[in-house]
């Protein structure tokens, strides 16, 4: 593993973590890892190939030949996930997404095929991995770990809102119940459960701002990297 530094930002989905992980990215000018989108374009690519949940041999050979490729879109402020040349940012981003890569993320083989690409992103000057395992797991002597958090609710209607500014139809309460599903099948899987690393610096975004989240991160990392220099 690379020597570089590496800050950690995990919690569930719909926290914030994307925002916070980009705006980290434009101000210390080091890429970000979207770990959450590598299980995603997995189960999208799965379900591309017709592919069940149950046929866990199939995916995980998927996983370790996944030909994925982060590219950073100064315009929308995202990271845009390509699948084989092919930017899938918004076909991940669906709700139905979200369950397949939670389905695909609860098998046990498929974490382990995906652990060390996910490492391999770790090079100089540093990295941001963005996720629900990077500090417990994937990064753990990683030198900030964050974690953040907010109601179910909170985090429903950021992801309507969400998709409704893309023209995406989406049912609020369909979403609501879809998290909730969700949240207790991360926190509950055997294999690298949803849970804040130790000493890790958790912030509830559930009535902060964007703004407000990020000025926190931003002075505990700004802290922590000093620390380890």
């Amino acid at each position: 593993m690379s020597n570089s530094p590496v800050i950690t930002i995990d919690g569930p989905s719909g926290s914030g973590k994307g925002t916070i992980a980009f705006r980290l990215s434009k101000t210390l000018g080091w890429p970000i890892l979207d770990s959450g989108a590598i299980y995603r374009v997995l189960g999208f690519a799965a379900h591309r190939s017709n592919l069940t949940p149950d046929q866990t041999e199939e995916i995980t050979e998927l996983a370790r030949n996944l030909p994925l490729e982060f590219k950073t879109d100064d315009a929308s402020n995202e990271v845009i996930a390509y699948l084989n040349d092919e930017p899938v940012g918004d076909l991940i981003r669906t709700d139905e997404a979200g369950q397949r890569a939670s389905q695909v993320a609860s098998i046990p083989e498929v974490r382990e095929a995906l652990l060390q690409k996910q490492r391999d992103f770790n090079r100089a000057p540093g990295l941001i991995a963005d996720g629900r395992d990077m500090g417990t797991i994937v990064f753990p002597e990683a030198e900030a770990k964050v974690f953040l958090t907010a109601s179910a609710e909170t985090r429903a209607s950021r992801r309507y809102n969400q998709l409704k500014q893309k023209g995406i139809d989406a049912n609020l309460a369909a979403i609501l119940e879809s998290i909730k599903a969700r949240d207790e099948r991360d926190r509950t899987r055997t294999v690298a459960p949803l849970v804040p690393a130790g000493g890790a610096f958790v912030v509830d975004s559930s009535s902060l701002s964007a703004d407000e989240v990020f000025s926190q991160v931003l002075d505990y990392v700004t802290e922590k990297l000093q620390e380890s220099s």
